[in-house]
């Protein structure tokens, strides 16, 4: 029998455990290490989810390790009004990163980033309404909940006030297409921020979006189109809020996303991959939007803020990034992984899409090519199957989508753990579409 039917550790999870989301794996991971995970046989499963988008180094990494046994040997949590030296070093680092956002402030996770950068925006503004994309994940706390729209908006009462949406661009399910059928996302921008202005009570703060939309179905903002938004932000005076918290820190092949477009945010948003897999988060702004926001009394003061011990790992992050060329290999290592993925596109019907940037990619599963119906069922097989193979990778439903499954191993995956996923993905495929 496998051990990872354990009813004792099974038993204790039904009767204690909260279910808070998607049912839970039927395996129990022992251990991890690199690109995998161990369940409680010992069986190794290909991670191509990076733990929750999160492990962009991989599990267990040594560097990491060894920063987390240092630190907790000198210092790992203080009150938080005291500073010590990774805090400051991790600030510094990342502001050398992104010229022009110059002040950075440390939190634990991307929701909380998210609200203290939509505080800091309303503070700022004088405004109240946060816009953000229909297809968005933002957070699953107050504000960043109330501008999350993929999932969880029903039966908890009203999103806060001021609460506005808009279609994220969407080349494969264009809404606005130009005469040869292609995505025209400026005509669909136009349109969107002319229902906002009809809505708003002039009181517009700032404009949340992810540069590329993971629980929205990888969907990318097509070059042009954030200067665009940028341009809708400033000419009614709303700051433009940028949520890197998966596409930060290399993995799209720039060190954070927006750099491909050259525009800069208002403020940013890290999390999941600044702390390669521990709490780690940050929120960057300028110089003058963080002076109005402190004489107007700016107020986040957490339990959590500027703890070294997190702080230390961030540093080691950026380290391991620069020292080993994360950047330029996810740019490789992303390329290969999109090849292999558009060869099971021609190979396999029920692909009906690959998109993303890096090492955050998807493929999104079809009924009918032509028709686009989205394939949830099959998608679901495919996961299946995928696991018992020894690969896991995450699938997103969202309505009027296929099921699109968000590719995402850790930045140190080898060109051999690319090419084992790809052959797991198409035996996955065949096995699945034959048993449908």
């Amino acid at each position: 029998m496998s051990l990872n039917a354990d009813p004792a550790f099974w038993a204790a999870a039904d009767k204690h455990l909260t279910r808070y989301g998607p049912d839970f794996e039927t395996i129990i991971v022992e251990r991890a290490e690199g690109s995998f995970v161990y369940d409680a046989d010992g069986r190794a499963i290909l991670d191509f989810t990076s733990g929750q988008m999160s492990a962009v180094l991989g599990h267990t990494h040594r560097d990491i390790v060894a920063t987390v046994d240092r630190q907790m040997r000198s210092v790992a949590h203080l009150f938080s009004g005291m500073l010590s030296r990774p805090v400051v070093d991790l600030a510094a680092r990342l502001a050398a990163l992104a010229p022009g956002l110059d002040r950075v402030q440390l939190l634990t996770t991307g929701a909380e980033a998210n609200e203290a950068a939509i505080r800091m925006a309303k503070l700022v503004t004088g405004g109240h309404e946060i816009v953000a994309f229909a297809q968005s994940w933002h957070g699953m706390t107050g504000a960043a909940a109330s501008a999350t729209y993929s999932a969880g908006r029903k039966g908890y009462g009203p999103a806060a006030v001021g609460s506005f949406v808009i279609p994220a661009p969407n080349s494969y399910r264009p809404r606005f297409t130009h005469p040869d059928g292609s995505n025209d996302w400026q005509a669909e921008l136009d349109d969107a921020f002319a229902l906002v202005d009809s809505q708003s009570t002039g009181n517009l703060a700032a404009f949340i979006a992810e540069p590329i939309l993971s629980s929205g179905g990888i969907l990318e903002l097509p070059p042009g189109y954030l200067a665009a938004l940028k341009r809708k932000c400033e000419e009614r005076g709303m700051l433009l809020i940028l949520d890197e918290a998966q596409t930060g820190i290399a993995r799209t092949g720039d060190m954070f996303a927006f750099q491909r477009d050259g525009v800069t945010p208002d403020i940013m948003t890290l999390s999941k991959t600044l702390g390669a897999g521990l709490p780690l988060a940050a929120v960057m702004t300028t110089q003058a939007i963080e002076q109005k926001a402190h004489e107007r009394g700016f107020l986040f003061y957490t339990t959590h803020v500027s703890d070294p011990l997190p702080a230390a790992v961030g540093v080691t992050v950026l380290d391991v990034v620069e020292r080993d060329g994360l950047v330029a290999q996810a740019g490789a290592r992303g390329a290969r992984l999109r090849e292999g993925l558009l060869s099971l596109q021609q190979k396999y019907d029920c692909v009906g899409d690959v998109r993303g940037r890096g090492l955050l990619l998807g493929l999104e599963i079809v009924a009918d090519r032509q028709t686009k119906a989205p394939g949830f069922e099959l998608g679901a097989a495919i996961m299946e199957e995928a696991m018992r193979r020894g690969l896991s990778m995450n699938i997103v439903k969202l309505p009027g989508m296929g099921g699109v499954f968000r590719i995402a191993p850790p930045l140190t995956v080898s060109d051999a753990e690319i090419d084992r996923g790809l052959e797991i993905m198409s035996d996955s495929i065949a096995a699945a579409v034959a048993a449908h």
